[in-house]
């Protein structure tokens, strides 16, 4: 049986969409500098479509005003946290490195004579203590990570110094401003494309984006933000050297999926040898408030918009932080909850469509 030839009208198809393909590709690689702004400018617009609708109802229905809200809160909660985090460890960076070093060289120290007098815990405790003062664990810490200064030049060099990270801010603003603006465009634009590749399937699939990149975009930065203001305000309150460069590092642990524990333990652990015992307890009774809102909030807020395993979040953050740096926080978890659930509804509907056997 010989093979059927395709028809010109099929091959001149085939070789309109690889052209076409080809020059997708040739325009990214042109826009490359500007994608980073425009994929976070894609992701804060999607975000706070909902509020822009809203807040131009209230304004007599005008666009332009609402906008310029959205804009205002967009750079209030998504982009004024990150320049001032990242402007933070900038301006410390020396004495970071200084406090790498030195935090490289503690040394556990003797148990304090009251831990003997504890009723019950008390003689376990000092063997337990002795046992860690033994380990010799920074030691082994030393040998295991990389050194600080290392890591802390590395991430200067990648930010790129202020003036480059200003401008990738002030890029995001206004390509997000332009999308709010022309959004039922834009939303027409993405749809038909979505209907073009697959009819309807296609466009299910752009709207499961749509709410996947909410709920994740609104999870992770909402929850970042209220654990940094708690942790924040209780290391503040309780009188914690560094408290502003600590703060601004639990907020980046906070969006990179680590927790707030990062620097809130090892600031509990500081207070209770070098500060006084109930600046300790109080600022561990933070610390647990702020592990409670990472473990409840986050979930809550994403599974509101989709209902995505946290454990996709946790590897999208990391993986797409990898593989296209800052703005992967957002981009990693939506590739990976988006083919979740696309897979998910496949699934289902195959098991629909097959037929009954019996047991």
């Amino acid at each position: 049986m010989t093979p059927t030839l395709p028809t010109p009208r099929e091959s001149r198809a085939v070789l309109a969409a690889l052209m076409a393909g080809v020059m997708i590709l040739f325009s990214l690689w042109v826009v490359r500098p500007f994608l980073p702004a425009t994929i976070w400018a894609m992701t804060i617009g999607i975000t706070t479509w909902p509020l822009l609708l809203r807040i131009q109802k209230l304004l007599w229905g005008s666009r332009a005003l609402a906008v310029s809200c959205t804009t205002l809160i967009a750079l209030l909660v998504f982009v004024l946290p990150f320049w001032l985090a990242m402007t933070t460890l900038m301006t410390h960076s020396t004495e970071l490195m200084r406090f790498g070093e030195t935090a490289m060289k503690f040394r556990v120290p003797a148990e304090p004579h009251w831990l003997a007098n504890l009723p019950l815990i008390g003689p376990k405790s000092i063997t337990l203590w002795q046992k860690i003062e033994n380990a010799r664990l920074p030691q082994l810490l030393d040998n295991m990570v990389p050194d600080t200064g290392q890591i802390i030049r590395w991430v200067l060099n990648y930010l790129g110094g202020f003036s480059m990270l200003a401008l990738q801010f002030l890029l995001t603003l206004v390509i997000m401003a332009a999308l709010h603006a022309k959004g039922e465009a834009a939303t027409r634009l993405v749809l038909e494309f979505g209907y073009a590749l697959a009819e309807q399937r296609g466009k299910d699939m752009i709207l499961l984006a749509g709410r996947t990149i909410r709920g994740v975009a609104i999870g992770v930065t909402v929850t970042a933000l209220v654990e940094t203001a708690v942790g924040g305000a209780g290391m503040e309150i309780t009188g914690m050297p560094w408290a502003s460069v600590l703060t601004a590092i639990t907020f980046i642990a906070c969006l990179l999926q680590a927790g707030p524990g990062v620097t809130l333990i090892p600031a509990v652990i500081w207070m209770f040898f070098f500060k006084d015992m109930l600046s300790a307890i109080v600022l561990l009774v933070i610390t647990v408030l702020t592990i409670v809102i990472d473990n409840v909030l986050r979930p809550y807020l994403i599974r509101k918009q989709a209902d995505v395993p946290l454990i996709l979040i946790m590897l999208g953050v990391i993986g797409g932080l990898s593989a296209f740096g800052l703005v992967g926080i957002f981009v990693g978890p939506v590739i990976l909850s988006v083919t979740y659930t696309l897979v998910k509804s496949w699934l289902a509907e195959a098991r629909t469509a097959a037929p009954q056997t019996p047991a």
